[in-house]
């Protein structure tokens, strides 16, 4: 197991495809899932320096599905986040990823961090295609994320509940 990623300053497109590799050989043989999503998070915030990057995961509580905090890297977070509510539940909800680049014209925002200003949700899915939580990432800039960020943190969201499922 690598001790450190060894990615360079380039580009974002250059940064991504420098991790991935990296990433995926960190994960290769650990099959549990909370373990996977702790190292891909603590790699992609090193990598990247968002301000939040984290997952959510699909929990079943008191009748009903809720989406609660898992492994993450930032400041304190929001335990929950209910089904369409919020860019997690609304990623969620419509089982795609959701680039936002101003969180306040978001209708329904939920401001875990007031310094959060863009966001990326990307849907983690199990075999089926059923979405079992949600990658999220925050930035203080406003516009940080686009379809650079959503093609490479799609193919790490598929990483890293392939062997933790």
């Amino acid at each position: 197991m690598a001790e450190t990623l060894l990615v360079t300053q380039g580009s974002k497109e250059e940064k991504y495809r420098e991790l991935l590799p990296q990433l995926a050989a960190l994960l290769a043989g650990e099959t549990d899932l909370t373990a996977r999503l702790a190292n891909a998070s603590a790699a992609l915030k090193a990598t990247f320096d968002w301000l939040w990057v984290g997952f959510y995961l699909v929990r079943e509580e008191r009748g009903g599905e809720v989406l609660v905090l898992g492994p993450f890297q930032g400041p304190i977070a929001c335990f929950r986040i209910g089904h369409g509510r919020g860019v997690c539940g609304a990623a969620w909800a419509r089982n795609e990823t959701l680039l936002v680049p101003d969180v306040e014209a978001f209708p329904g925002h939920i401001a875990c961090s007031s310094l959060s200003r863009s966001e990326i949700v990307v849907p983690l899915r199990d075999a089926a295609g059923r979405v079992i939580g949600v990658l999220d990432v925050d930035s203080v800039k406003l516009g940080d994320f686009d379809e650079v960020d959503q093609a490479w943190l799609e193919k790490i969201a598929a990483l890293v509940v392939e062997d933790g499922r």
